[in-house]
């Protein structure tokens, strides 16, 4: 192709045909202008199909960590509602001042130095901020959605900082000067009826409606995200395959 145009340009200027080589010249530099163009569209299309495929396969590793996240929270939540019971429980006996139910009240007590713990595997959004691929997701509502989830666990994991916190800060003292743990022997027994040991069980039951709370709000996030997720995904009324 190259000589058969390089033929034409040499008999036109043998000819003296300037005029129509020069014509001939600007048409031969808008054939390659526009083969040019056409290299990089197609270039353009090859890309988006690529960066497609990759944000399809983002789209499923968010929905693995989901479904890995919902899990964890949802056995958080189990774990503290177990004990809420219990505190409500000790609350009462407390109230009513019942001696009896001193041994009982003893090993609840110790379940006052336990907490629910929810920490990611991963962190698929984070990763992608970091390293730039963020941009590869077109649906800005799941960009804001994933930022909004983020600040979710982020206040969680505070609480249960400050969770952790009380229980050094308020719990141990008193199970130490009021508790003999080797043999789970009551010490003390008057501590146990106080105010301010019921105060005690109603603190960290606060604690735990707050976290269960907050656990609760970054599952409603997690369903809204699966849904835009599968949209994009063209899932339609479908579940989610948790294996």
């Amino acid at each position: 192709m190259i000589k058969f145009f390089r033929r034409i340009r040499q008999k036109l200027l043998s000819e003296n045909k300037f005029s129509k080589y020069f014509i001939y010249a600007i048409g031969e530099i808008v054939l390659v202008v526009i083969g040019i163009l056409i290299a990089l569209q197609i270039n353009n299309w090859n890309q988006e199909r690529l960066d497609g495929i990759e944000e399809q396969n983002y789209y499923k590793n968010i929905k693995r960590q989901l479904s890995e996240d919902r899990r964890g929270i949802e056995s958080s939540m189990s774990y503290n509602n177990s004990f809420l019971e219990q505190y409500g429980y000790a609350i009462g006996v407390i109230e009513a001042n019942d001696r009896s139910a001193v041994d009982s009240l003893s090993k609840i007590t110790l379940n006052l130095t336990k907490s629910s713990d929810f920490h990611r595997q991963s962190n698929i959004y984070q990763s992608m901020v970091n390293s730039g691929q963020i941009k590869l997701l077109k649906n800005q509502q799941i960009i804001e959605r994933l930022q909004h989830l983020e600040e979710t666990y982020i206040y969680a994991n505070k609480l249960e900082e400050t969770h952790s916190e009380a229980i050094m800060t308020f719990a141990i003292p008193i199970i130490v000067s009021s508790l003999k743990v080797s043999n789970m022997t009551v010490e003390k027994v008057e501590n146990f009826y106080t105010y301010q040991f019921q105060n005690l069980f109603t603190m960290f039951s606060g604690l735990m409606l707050e976290k269960n709370d907050i656990y609760q709000r970054a599952l409603d996030r997690i369903a809204i995200l699966n849904e835009l997720i599968d949209e994009e995904l063209g899932i339609e009324n479908q579940e989610v395959n948790d294996n």
